[in-house]
């Protein structure tokens, strides 16, 4: 066929294509498109709904297990109460076991909506190493409180310094040691903390020794002041007479003559006695005319002589 044929035939059969027909074409293309969309969502959804029993039976089972463990750790809680446990190791106890508990009812929801147990225990494992590595601190911490529980330093209402501070231990978790000073402020301190730190325990013993020292001037009369000594600590309701209270000369200072008071007494009354004594053994020595001297500068001058005026 001739060219000029050829063109005139194909732009016939372009003017001859109705608007209806390129609507028709619009259409079917999007009609295309939604289909493809369609099978794409009901290949993702389909999984989604063969699993779908699972996961509802596996979130029932995740109730029930929450539940379940709740009540278990409130029977352990009246059974340690009932044991005399010492309270922080039953608290430590109580931390284990409780995640122990939520541990195991993942894995085996997990498991319920047909999760390979090989995949869950690699998962388990590779976390176990990447925390091991990003938290080795924290797994000291938890070292440290299992040395704490099986040394007993210390146990529940213990006063104690360690790290600097002074306070009544209230519990041990997982990771920290929980104090509570003497002005209701709560302290946290990391248990690998203080399992290598010194530790001071205040109350572990049922009787304590209060020592207090006390400046006479040299002037005064040192029997005198120890008397008065004795006869404070015998007053306080807070002191024992057995063992009895003993006063001695400790040392000369610059400006005065210390004397050293000791009185035992219950640990928990130690406080209660030392402000006392503080106290009474002041009014005691203003009293008995017994001074307390305090730091002092003696300056002596010179004379002057008409000799030493004129040069």
């Amino acid at each position: 066929m001739h060219p000029i044929i050829n063109l005139l035939t194909t732009a016939e059969v372009a003017t001859n294509t109705t608007p209806f027909q390129e609507a028709q074409e619009v259409v079917e293309s999007v009609s295309r498109d939604v289909q493809k969309t369609t099978s794409m969502l009901a290949n993702m959804v389909q999984p989604l709904i063969d699993k779908l029993p699972s996961i509802i039976f596996a979130i029932l089972f995740l109730a029930i297990g929450v539940f379940l463990t709740k009540q278990v750790m409130r029977i352990l809680g009246k059974a340690f109460r009932r044991s005399n446990m010492d309270g922080i190791m039953a608290s430590f106890i109580r931390s284990i076991v409780k995640i122990v508990l939520y541990v195991l009812l993942a894995v085996i929801a997990l498991s319920i909506m047909d999760v390979p147990m090989d995949s869950i225990v690699a998962v388990i494992a590779s976390a176990g190493v990447a925390v091991g590595l990003a938290l080795k601190d924290s797994l000291s911490n938890l070292a440290g409180g299992f040395i704490i529980l099986f040394s007993k330093p210390m146990k529940e209402g213990d006063t104690i310094e360690v790290d600097g501070v002074t306070g009544k231990v209230e519990a041990i978790s997982i990771l920290y040691t929980r104090l509570v000073t003497a002005d209701n402020k709560t302290v946290y301190i990391p248990n690998g903390t203080v399992s290598q730190e010194r530790i001071t325990n205040f109350t572990e013993k049922e009787l304590r020794r209060v020592d207090l020292a006390f400046g006479i001037s040299y002037e005064s009369d040192i029997d005198r002041a120890k008397q008065a000594l004795l006869d404070e600590a015998g007053a306080a309701p807070e002191s024992l007479a057995d063992p009895a209270p003993e006063v001695f000369v400790s040392s000369h200072d610059e400006s005065a003559v210390t004397l050293t008071l000791q009185v035992w007494t219950k640990s928990g009354d130690y406080w209660s006695l030392y402000y006392r004594l503080m106290e009474n053994v002041k009014k005691a020595f203003d009293c008995k005319g017994i001074s307390i001297p305090y730091p002092q500068v003696e300056l002596h001058m010179a004379e002057q002589t008409p000799e030493n005026t004129q040069k």
